[in-house]
């Protein structure tokens, strides 16, 4: 297809993994990445990980260097927006006013973070974290005997609270919910609120937020809608984050919470298709639509996708994946168990020591996503039960003394 052009939006993991799939896959034609940030696309998980710990360098984030995007021929317009696309014209224009054609068009626009509007949440000190500037000015603020609130349990909350304890600062987590990680469900979110309440970080939970309070236009804490005022130098919005759909959605794409895509990653429009943070897909091996914001999605989606946009529809049959450091603790999670699609949870290993495997399990008693925590080396196997969807005898399961991969054969 030489004379042929495709367009990436998007220029983070998803998209430099696409441009590299497409060349590994003998797409021969133009190819153009537009990315909204001026750095070369980088991997963001050590945002709240080894970068913000200072523990791993900056360069060791980037997808490739910039002789490998000019040796493949990859056309790179970094610091720019699309700010519009138009399927029945094949073009995208840019946001200073220039057009793009496309034969095929990939869209990889990520996500951003969620936020609230309350008074004082414009104050300096109240930060959200997506980007590398975000991750140094949290960086430079998590110092010994810095006061940290972070609002929100979720996953980037907690890897904060744990690199911020980690360097010497009060941390408070303020959770809406009865615990952090709600995702996790019950049992298993009560682990990681130990884990951090071991390491001294104090919680608020049910926390309901009357307003960031401020002196001088700076951040001096956060009071609780009960009175309650926690004082904070830096106060860490982590709630979420909304998908960028609004590209799909003005050219008319099908959208239902981020963009719709088939099997094989293609939306509405046969000519475009969609991977990461935004892609709803419809997972042929869970058989219903998933929408995760997981690094797994951003790094292996872009090879179905790619492998699609040159007429070879291949279906993306990975699952779920995403991992954690906090303090001690390793974990690596599996499938998709969203709070109410499971029946129970069950564990082989060691709850209180740390060192388990949990399985999620439906109605059927079949295996819909696992986690290993301090245990390693077993992902292939909690995969091979998932895929499976075979029932499985709960006693069996949770008996360490019989191996994973025989745990389906009886």
């Amino acid at each position: 297809m030489p004379d042929s052009s495709f367009v990436i939006v998007g220029g983070g993991l998803a998209g430099a993994k696409a441009a590299e799939a497409l060349r590994r896959e003998g797409y021969d034609g133009a190819l153009t990445l537009v990315g909204a940030e001026k750095h070369l696309p980088y991997e963001r998980p050590p945002l709240s990980k080894g970068y913000l710990a200072g523990t791993s360098a900056r360069e060791e984030m980037d997808v490739h260097d910039w002789e490998w995007y000019a040796d493949h021929r990859v056309k790179l317009i970094m610091g720019a927006s699309v700010a519009d696309v138009a399927p029945a014209d094949h073009a995208v224009t840019l946001d200073d006013g220039r057009p793009l054609r496309y034969d095929k068009l990939l869209l990889a626009t990520g996500s951003r973070p969620r936020t609230f509007s309350m008074a004082g949440s414009g104050a300096s000190g109240v930060q959200t974290l997506r980007n590398v500037e975000d991750s140094e000015r949290i960086s430079a603020a998590i110092k010994t005997g810095a006061r940290v609130a972070l609002i929100g349990g979720g996953w980037i909350g907690m890897e904060i609270a744990a690199n911020a304890k980690e360097a010497g600062s009060e941390v408070t987590v303020l959770e809406a919910g009865a615990l952090p990680l709600g995702v996790l469900g019950p049992e298993l979110a009560q682990v990681f609120l130990d884990l951090h309440r071991e390491h001294g970080v104090e919680f608020h939970l049910d926390a309901r937020i009357s307003e960031i309070t401020t002196t001088d236009a700076r951040t001096t804490g956060v009071r609780l809608a009960d009175g309650t005022h926690v004082e904070a130098d830096l106060v860490l919005v982590g709630i979420g984050a909304l998908p960028n759909v609004e590209l799909a959605v003005d050219a008319g794409l099908m959208v239902d919470d981020g963009v719709l895509v088939d099997e094989a990653l293609q939306t509405s429009d046969p000519d475009i298709c969609a991977v990461g943070d935004i892609a709803n897909h419809l997972h042929p091996v869970l058989g219903r639509r998933v929408r995760v914001e997981h690094w797994a999605n951003a790094l292996n989606q872009p090879t179905a996708a790619a492998a699609t946009m040159l007429g070879r529809r291949t279906p993306y049959t990975e699952l779920p994946y995403f991992f954690t450091d906090q303090y001690d603790l390793g974990m690596e999670y599996v499938g998709h168990a969203p709070p109410g699609s499971y029946s129970r949870v069950a564990t082989r290993g060691d709850v209180e020591r740390r060192e388990f495997v949990a399985f999620w399990l439906d109605d059927q008693n079949r295996v819909v996503a696992g986690m290993n925590v301090n245990v390693w080396d077993v992902v292939d196997e909690v995969k091979a039960l998932i895929r499976s969807g075979s029932s499985v005898d709960p006693a069996r399961l949770t008996d360490p003394d019989v191996p994973l991969a025989e745990v389906a054969q009886a």
